[in-house]
This record gives C-alpha cells, structure tokens and sequence, in this order.
C-alpha cells in the first residue's frame, strides 16, 4: 500500500479502472452508478471531456430512444435501481435529450408507486416487505430530490428528506450512537430484533452509503430550504460519533465490534464515509475541524487500502464485494458479526473503487482551497 500521500490519485485511479475494465455496460446496477459519480466529478474537477463521453457510452447501451432502460424491472420495487437515475438526470441536464428525461420519469415513478411502511418509508425492495436499509438512502433519495427541485415537486423534496430522517431514527441505537444495518418493521425477518427491529450491528458500508446520500441531498437542497436544518443536524451527529470510532483513521468492516477477532479496516465503506464528511465539511453543513478530522482519514485510506502496481496502475484493496440481510432459505443472512466477517473481500470492486475517486476528488478540492 501506498507510504505517503500521493496527490493527484482521482485521475491515477480512473485510469487504471478505465484500462481495465472499459465500459460499464453489463447490467443496469448501482455499482456503475457509485463509479460513473466519480467520473461525473473528475469531469467537474478536471474538465475532461472523456470522463463525460465514459459515463454517456455507457448509458446510451442502456437507455433507449423511447426511454426504457435494458435490465431494469419496474415491480420489483428495488430501490438499487434508482441509483443511475443521477446519470439519466446529469445527461439530460448536459444535453437535453428527452430519452434521459423519459428514463428519470420511469424511475420517478417507481418511488411514487414503492410499497411504504406504515410511517411512510420506503420498503428497501418488493421482496424484503417493511425493511428499510441504510443502502437505500444513497441509491434513492439524492435522485429523488435532484428531480424534484428539477420538476418543482416540493412535496417530493420534502419526501426524499423524510426517507433520510426515518431511517436514521429507526436504524441508531442509542447505547452506542451508531446506526444499524437496516430495521424492519415487522419484526418478522430473523436478523431483527424483536423489540425495536433493527439489525444487530453497525455495517461499515452501509453507513456510509446513508452519509454519503445524506451529503449528496444537502449539496442539491437550496439554502434556507425548511428541510436543511434537520438533515444538517444528523450529519453532524453521525460525522461527530463516527469519526471518535475509526481505527487506525479508517473504519472497520463492523463498526460496533472493535477489537473482535476477524473484525478487519474495510475500504468501501471508509472511502464512502470520507468522501460525505469531505463534501459535509465543503458545503458549511458540519464544523471545519470534522473536516480537517476527514482529509486525515482520507490520507489514512491511502496508505491502507490503495496500491500501485510496477506499471503504475492503481487499485484498491480490502474491499467487502457484498453484504446484505435476509433472502431465501439456505442462503439466509442473518446479520450476525459472524456473517458479515465472513463475506468475500478483495480488490478492483467497482463500488469500492468509485468511492475512492468521490472522496479523492473532494480532497482534491479541499487542497486546492
């Protein structure tokens, strides 16, 4: 892994991936989503207009001219399916092209049609009835709020907000002050607790894909908007506890459990959370020292997880490839430490890798402050 800082690794590491693996045109999936955001802020960044033409090559093996999208199941309810609508969104913006804007209207109405609980959140997908997961915040609701400020639907906005502040007050657990993997509403799934339905432990990634939609949302709300100061308040709850738990200046697989054997520093999930804490700090939304506290982690992740091969080709290591809760017997995840230890970790994950580039960039734009 690296020794000292390397500046410049957003470029260096989308390189490498690009040389790699090319297009991302296999399936219509949420990972793609997690690396085309990067490419979408190296194209901010640097102005390149390759990382544009990456993310729209892409799209276009997917969106048709009439709008459908290959690969994409409508009731199946699956919230990860929304997560490349921010690229639908950021195409019609760049080139106002009404097949883009007939795909985020599909996806829109999706949300307007997921099945709820019964305080009005999102069901993470069809086939997991009254759960809802921290995953889901980041595959839905920046997406849900850029289209609706884009569409002048506040009801909308204000909806994205309540999804973020639902599942952080059905997923902390107030002994420890960390959030859980997901809750369940019917306490019907055996990872649940049958008193307050939550998971048993705090997943490193999945917190971080709530931080990282929770940032994304506060970066497209207007200022002064009424949903703000609620949603600033939990980022600075969550940046201030989360960053007093780090090892090492990074995050473990499961967070709770420091110090447990097998427990290991895991790469997506601290990249996701640096990447949020960054962009947090950027935008005003938590204190200037949490942010001095992240670019710390950020050189951290450096010299933890991101290796150079002889040729100069960069990855990142110690990548969990998948973890999630429930499903069909004999394959049931149950959410237990044992569980998520267990799951298979390595390099070149896409999600993972995509979450690098994001945080590499924010700390671009903070040095150059």
């Amino acid at each position: 892994m690296l020794k000292e800082y390397l500046p410049g690794s957003a470029v260096l590491m989308a390189e490498s991936f690009m040389k790699k693996f090319g297009l991302l045109t296999a399936r219509w999936s949420y990972d793609y989503g997690v690396m085309w955001r990067g490419m979408e802020a190296l194209h901010r960044l640097t102005g390149e207009q390759k990382y544009f033409d990456y993310i729209r090559e892409a799209m276009d093996t997917f969106v048709s001219a009439d709008g459908s999208i290959r690969d994409y199941t409508f009731d199946s309810f699956n919230l990860d399916y929304i997560c490349d609508g921010r690229q639908a969104l950021y195409l019609w913006k760049a080139t106002g092209e009404e097949k883009y804007r007939k795909a985020a209207d599909m996806l829109r109405e999706q949300l307007r049609r997921q099945p709820r609980t019964s305080d009005g959140g999102f069901w993470h997908k069809k086939c997991y009835p009254y759960q809802m997961w921290l995953d889901g915040l980041h595959m839905s609701a920046p997406f849900y709020t850029e289209y609706c400020l884009m569409t002048g639907d506040e009801d909308g906005v204000q909806d994205a907000a309540r999804q973020l502040q639902l599942a952080y007050r059905h997923t902390l657990e107030p002994a420890t002050g960390l959030n859980h993997h997901a809750w369940d509403e019917s306490r019907a799934q055996l990872w649940s607790d049958p008193e307050t339905g939550r998971a048993a432990h705090c997943w490193g990634r999945a917190v971080g894909w709530y931080m990282l939609g929770l940032a994304d949302v506060l970066e497209l709300l207007p200022p002064g908007h009424a949903c703000r100061a609620d949603l600033e308040k939990i980022a600075c709850s969550m940046s201030e506890k989360l960053l007093s738990v780090r090892d090492g200046g990074v995050w473990l697989q499961v967070i709770d459990q420091p110090g447990r054997a097998g427990n290991y520093r895991e790469s997506s999930g601290s990249c996701l959370m640096v990447a949020a804490m960054l962009k947090l700090a950027r935008l005003g939304c938590i204190p200037a020292e949490m942010g001095d506290a992240a670019a710390e982690s950020f050189r951290a992740l450096q010299r933890e997880f991101v290796g150079r091969m002889r040729d100069g080709t960069m990855f990142l290591a110690k990548t969990c490839f998948g973890a999630g809760l429930g499903g069909q017997p004999g394959k049931y995840r149950d959410g237990s430490y044992d569980y998520y230890i267990s799951e298979a970790v390595g390099s070149w994950d896409i999600k993972g890798t995509g979450a690098y580039i994001q945080a590499a960039v924010e700390y671009e734009i903070r040095s150059e402050a």
